[in-house]
């Protein structure tokens, strides 16, 4: 979890909170007046709102009002093509890109997994572990290359294939704000959607600073200086999971196996500035956390990304080298760097 530490300063700091997204929504900026930052807090908020909206995997709008990504799996259940937003069909290209390049452990598609484990669902309880419908799903192998765009038309080649663009849609809030932001020609901000920050210019005189928790404590164990541009992104297993057998399972699957991963406690990534730093700072972290302790580097450098933090199931803080010199450590908190 990553935490805004909030400050001291009397300087012009406009802050406004919000639930958007399952999670707490944070928008600080810096600079304006309390009127304008108003205004152009609410319209993010209302940006993210819509964007909520239309992009749940699970929820519709309203009564009878089902949301775009809903429209779009029953339309894939029922075999048919269907047209859709330009900007939709942007993700879904996108999604599948960052897809093929973590190797398949970022995967959209597998919706069916994911309300299997009944993470679909507001309130999280223990399922009944149904091994061979899990096992069943994984042999079917859907993929986001499975997706076929031609303009704004898309259709799916495979049956098993059912998107849920929650590992993604923060990220793609969080670059949407920020250039919104930009284009009103705001110069400071910070947005945090549940843990992924981005970062507009700087606080007064100083970078904007950030803490991240340990997933089992309450504190922070290390602080981190965001500069313009640059995002940052945690997942973990301590929000969306369920206990049974004295076993966490978490919402992060592994679609090789179709089950939790249990090996990792939580990911944080740092990534540079870029038109998609908020959606790399998404989605980043999921492959880093379902990888194996060997290959955790290895698909970080497949995204350009090589500052990271894992934190294992003991508890162990490993952390890359070039995030290391940079992290703020609280005193007495012990870890070691990744080669």
């Amino acid at each position: 979890l990553l935490l805004l530490l909030s400050s001291c300063f009397k300087e012009p700091l406009y802050h406004s909170q919000s639930y958007v997204f399952g999670t707490l929504v944070d928008i600080s900026i810096y600079g304006e007046t309390d009127e304008r930052a108003q205004l152009l807090a609410n319209q993010v908020l209302q940006d993210f709102q819509n964007l909520h909206n239309r992009l749940h995997a699970w929820k519709p709008i309203s009564a009878g009002n089902p949301s775009e990504v809903g429209k779009l799996n029953t339309a894939f259940e029922q075999g048919r093509s269907i047209n859709i937003s330009p900007d939709l069909a942007f993700m879904l290209a996108d999604a599948t890109k960052l897809s093929v390049a973590s190797n398949g452990l970022f995967n959209p598609a597998i919706g069916h997994l994911i309300s299997t484990w009944g993470f679909q669902r507001d309130e999280f309880s223990a399922v009944n572990i149904d091994a061979e419908k899990i096992t069943a799903f994984v042999n079917d192998n859907p993929k986001m290359s499975d997706i076929v765009l031609k303009d704004n038309t898309v259709y799916r080649t495979n049956p098993a294939v059912k998107v849920d663009l929650g590992g993604y849609a923060k990220g793609y809030a969080l670059d949407f704000a920020a250039h919104y932001l930009r284009k009103e020609h705001v110069k400071n901000a910070l947005i945090n959607i549940g843990g992924n920050i981005i970062a507009i210019g700087q606080h007064g005189d100083q970078a904007w600073r950030v803490g991240i928790q340990h997933p089992r404590q309450p504190n922070a164990i290390a602080t981190l200086d965001l500069p313009d541009g640059w995002a940052i992104g945690t997942s973990g297993d301590y929000q969306r999971y369920f206990m049974s057998g004295g076993k966490r399972y978490c919402h992060i699957i592994d679609p090789r196996t179709g089950y939790p991963v249990f090996h990792t406690q939580s990911v944080t990534v740092l990534v540079p500035p870029s038109d998609h730093a908020g959606v790399l700072s998404d989605v980043v972290s999921k492959p880093i956390f379902i990888e194996t302790s060997d290959n955790r580097s290895k698909v970080a450098q497949a995204f350009g990304v090589n500052q990271f933090m894992v934190i294992d199931a003991q508890s162990t803080i490993l952390v890359s080298k070039p995030l290391a010199q940079k992290l703020h450590w609280i005193p007495g908190v012990k870890f070691s760097e990744i080669p």
